[in-house]
Order: C-alpha cells, then sequence, then structure tokens
C-alpha cells in the first residue's frame, strides 16, 4: 500500500466513512488476531477468550479513538504497531480480570450459547457506534470537542496549536487525557464479561 492511500484512509475513518472501516478491518484483522492467538498460549486463556472478542474491542477502541483524532500514523507500519500494542493491553487486561474473579474454566459451555460474529458490522452496530460516540463526544468539554472535530478534519497538532493557542504537545496531551478521562467513564477500554 502506498503512502498516499493510507493517508486518504485515515482520513476517511477520522471522517467516519463506513467503508474505509470495513477496508481497514479486512486488512489489519488477521494481524490483530494473529497476536492474539500468540499470546494466549496458556489453554486455560484460550478456552476463555477468543482472538474475535480481543479483536473487536479493539477495533472499537481504535475507530473511537480515531474518530476523536487521538491518533497520528504516518505509514501503514504506525497502524500495525499501535494496533499490536492495543492488543497486548487488551489482551494483559482481560486476563487480569479473569484470574481475579478466578471463575472456574472447567465449567462446560453450551454450544447454543456461542454466538457466530461476522468480520464486518451490521447495521445496527454501526448505528450503536454512532450512538456511542454522540454519547462520548457530549461527555467531551466545548474545547476538547474543539480539539476532537479539528484533528478529525485533518488538522495537524501544530495547526491545532495554531488555531486554539498553547503548543501542539499540550494539545495532543489535553485531547489525549480527555479521551481517557470519558473512556473510563463509559467502560470503554474494559471487555465485556459476558
Amino acid at each position: 500500500m502506498s503512502e498516499e492511500p493510507f493517508a486518504v484512509l485515515i482520513n476517511q475513518i477520522r471522517a467516519g466513512h463506513e467503508r474505509a472501516a470495513t477496508d481497514l478491518v479486512r486488512r489489519y484483522e488477521p494481524e490483530i488476531r494473529r497476536e492474539v492467538r500468540f499470546l494466549l498460549r496458556d489453554p486455560f486463556l484460550r478456552r476463555t477468550f477468543d482472538s474475535m472478542d480481543i479483536c473487536q474491542s479493539v477495533m472499537g477502541s481504535f475507530f473511537l479513538r480515531a474518530a476523536l483524532g487521538e491518533y497520528d500514523l504516518d505509514k501503514p507500519e504506525d497502524l500495525i504497531r499501535l494496533l499490536i500494542r492495543m492488543t497486548r493491553n487488551k489482551v494483559v487486561d482481560a486476563t487480569r480480570r479473569q484470574r481475579a474473579q478466578r471463575r472456574d474454566h472447567r465449567r462446560a459451555t453450551n454450544i447454543e450459547t456461542i454466538e457466530v460474529q461476522s468480520a464486518t458490522p451490521s447495521p445496527s452496530q454501526v448505528v450503536e457506534g454512532r450512538e456511542m460516540l454522540a454519547v462520548f463526544r457530549n461527555k467531551l468539554t466545548e474545547e476538547e470537542r474543539q480539539l476532537a472535530d479539528l484533528r478529525s478534519q485533518g488538522q495537524e497538532w501544530i495547526d491545532v496549536a495554531r488555531l486554539m493557542g498553547g503548543t501542539p504537545d499540550a494539545r495532543r496531551k489535553q485531547l489525549t487525557r480527555a479521551i481517557s478521562r470519558v473512556s473510563a467513564e463509559l467502560g470503554l477500554d474494559e471487555l465485556d464479561d459476558e
């Protein structure tokens, strides 16, 4: 993939284009699932977690934060590194929660309770994602929303600082902290314990 199509893909994701999101999932989901399978070498963990669950959690976090303009991604390698780091963090967090609850992993799973999931989002998932983004944005302050809007429009941090004042690094940190705060409030950085 050349640099220009990657930059276009990232800008489309920031703008919320469904086709770009589907393309990104198609291209990068195998990398995430491979990393999850590598990290879940422990048979206990393999029985407890599915690579698709963690992959969907990573993608959900990525799309939300990308739409808010948190990430600076110049080339595909930057995106792969980010997704792998997010995957590792999700696996570590999920493992800690699972072990802290000391669940009996020997319990039988009823085959009727297993849901088959598609690699592309359903219309209801798209609507749910848009609703979550709206809820997320409403929890930001006006200034934080303005930062997110400028970043989602593709503005570089130096341009954001020029428009809003301050330094590029201070504005980047402000948005990162805001996203972390709201993510924690909404419980978005956790896997569902269903």
